[in-house]
Protein backbone atom coordinates (compact mmCIF):
# COMPACT_ATOMS: atom_id res chain seq x y z
CA UNK A 1 0.00 0.00 0.00
CA UNK A 2 1.34 3.41 -0.92
CA UNK A 3 1.94 6.09 1.69
CA UNK A 4 0.05 9.36 1.56
CA UNK A 5 1.49 12.84 1.72
CA UNK A 6 0.22 15.13 4.46
CA UNK A 7 -2.12 16.90 2.00
CA UNK A 8 -3.42 13.60 0.61
CA UNK A 9 -4.05 12.27 4.09
CA UNK A 10 -5.92 15.43 5.05
CA UNK A 11 -8.23 14.98 2.05
CA UNK A 12 -8.64 11.25 2.78
CA UNK A 13 -9.70 12.03 6.36
CA UNK A 14 -12.48 14.20 4.95
CA UNK A 15 -13.51 11.55 2.41
CA UNK A 16 -13.64 8.90 5.15
CA UNK A 17 -15.78 11.25 7.22
CA UNK A 18 -18.18 12.31 4.44
CA UNK A 19 -18.15 8.91 2.67
CA UNK A 20 -19.17 10.36 -0.73
CA UNK A 21 -18.81 13.95 -1.87
CA UNK A 22 -17.65 16.33 -4.56
CA UNK A 23 -14.50 18.47 -4.49
CA UNK A 24 -16.42 21.52 -3.25
CA UNK A 25 -17.60 19.58 -0.17
CA UNK A 26 -14.00 18.56 0.58
CA UNK A 27 -12.90 22.20 0.33
CA UNK A 28 -15.71 23.26 2.66
CA UNK A 29 -14.30 20.94 5.35
CA UNK A 30 -10.71 22.16 5.02
CA UNK A 31 -9.40 24.86 7.39
CA UNK A 32 -8.69 28.43 6.33
CA UNK A 33 -7.02 29.52 4.19
CA UNK A 34 -8.91 27.30 1.77
CA UNK A 35 -6.84 25.82 -1.06
CA UNK A 36 -7.78 26.42 -4.68
CA UNK A 37 -10.36 24.13 -6.26
CA UNK A 38 -7.78 22.88 -8.79
CA UNK A 39 -5.36 21.96 -6.00
CA UNK A 40 -7.92 19.80 -4.20
CA UNK A 41 -9.15 18.30 -7.46
CA UNK A 42 -5.58 17.31 -8.33
CA UNK A 43 -5.09 15.71 -4.90
CA UNK A 44 -8.31 13.72 -5.30
CA UNK A 45 -7.21 12.48 -8.73
CA UNK A 46 -3.82 11.46 -7.28
CA UNK A 47 -5.64 9.54 -4.54
CA UNK A 48 -7.67 7.85 -7.26
CA UNK A 49 -4.52 6.87 -9.17
CA UNK A 50 -3.04 5.44 -5.95
CA UNK A 51 -6.13 3.25 -5.47
CA UNK A 52 -7.53 5.02 -2.40
CA UNK A 53 -10.51 6.71 -4.05
CA UNK A 54 -12.98 6.10 -6.86
CA UNK A 55 -15.69 8.26 -8.38
CA UNK A 56 -19.11 8.17 -9.94
CA UNK A 57 -20.60 10.73 -12.28
CA UNK A 58 -23.33 13.00 -10.96
CA UNK A 59 -24.63 15.51 -13.46
CA UNK A 60 -21.66 17.32 -14.96
CA UNK A 61 -19.42 16.55 -11.99
CA UNK A 62 -18.16 13.65 -9.94
CA UNK A 63 -18.76 12.28 -6.48
CA UNK A 64 -15.66 10.78 -4.91
CA UNK A 65 -15.62 8.05 -2.29
CA UNK A 66 -12.93 6.07 -0.47
CA UNK A 67 -12.38 2.48 -1.57
CA UNK A 68 -9.82 1.82 1.15
CA UNK A 69 -11.10 1.51 4.71
CA UNK A 70 -9.68 3.95 7.22
CA UNK A 71 -8.90 1.06 9.58
CA UNK A 72 -6.84 -0.70 6.88
CA UNK A 73 -4.77 2.43 6.27
CA UNK A 74 -4.39 3.02 10.01
CA UNK A 75 -3.13 -0.53 10.58
CA UNK A 76 -0.61 -0.23 7.77
CA UNK A 77 0.58 3.17 9.03
CA UNK A 78 1.00 1.94 12.62
CA UNK A 79 2.94 -1.12 11.46
CA UNK A 80 5.23 1.09 9.36
CA UNK A 81 5.79 3.37 12.36
CA UNK A 82 6.61 0.43 14.64
CA UNK A 83 8.92 -1.16 12.07
CA UNK A 84 10.67 2.09 11.16
CA UNK A 85 11.19 3.60 14.60
CA UNK A 86 10.85 0.78 17.14
CA UNK A 87 12.48 -2.20 15.38
CA UNK A 88 9.11 -3.93 15.03
CA UNK A 89 8.48 -3.91 18.80
CA UNK A 90 5.10 -2.67 19.99
CA UNK A 91 6.45 -2.95 23.53
CA UNK A 92 9.19 -0.44 22.70
CA UNK A 93 6.63 1.90 21.13
CA UNK A 94 4.33 1.78 24.17
CA UNK A 95 7.29 2.29 26.48
CA UNK A 96 8.42 5.29 24.42
CA UNK A 97 4.98 6.93 24.52
CA UNK A 98 4.62 6.19 28.22
CA UNK A 99 7.89 7.94 29.02
CA UNK A 100 7.39 10.88 26.65
CA UNK A 101 3.85 11.55 27.83
CA UNK A 102 4.59 11.05 31.53
CA UNK A 103 1.78 8.50 31.76
CA UNK A 104 0.52 7.68 35.24
CA UNK A 105 0.12 4.16 36.58
CA UNK A 106 -3.67 4.56 36.60
CA UNK A 107 -3.64 5.56 32.91
CA UNK A 108 -1.52 2.52 32.08
CA UNK A 109 -3.86 0.26 34.07
CA UNK A 110 -6.82 1.73 32.16
CA UNK A 111 -5.12 0.94 28.83
CA UNK A 112 -4.33 -2.61 29.98
CA UNK A 113 -7.95 -3.05 31.02
CA UNK A 114 -9.09 -1.90 27.56
CA UNK A 115 -6.66 -4.33 25.92
CA UNK A 116 -7.87 -7.23 28.05
CA UNK A 117 -11.46 -6.40 27.17
CA UNK A 118 -10.58 -6.37 23.44
CA UNK A 119 -8.56 -9.63 23.52
CA UNK A 120 -11.55 -12.01 23.32
CA UNK A 121 -12.91 -10.07 20.31
CA UNK A 122 -9.54 -10.18 18.53
CA UNK A 123 -9.09 -13.87 19.34
CA UNK A 124 -12.54 -14.77 18.05
CA UNK A 125 -11.89 -12.84 14.82
CA UNK A 126 -8.64 -14.76 14.29
CA UNK A 127 -10.44 -18.02 14.94
CA UNK A 128 -13.01 -17.29 12.23
CA UNK A 129 -10.32 -16.62 9.58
Amino acid sequence: MKQLTKAEEEVMQILWQLEKCNVAAVIAELPEPKPAYNTVSTIVRILESKGFVDHQQEGKGYLYFPILKKSDYSNQSINKLVDGYFQGSFKSMVSFFMKKNDMSLSELESILKDIKTAEPVAASKKHKQ
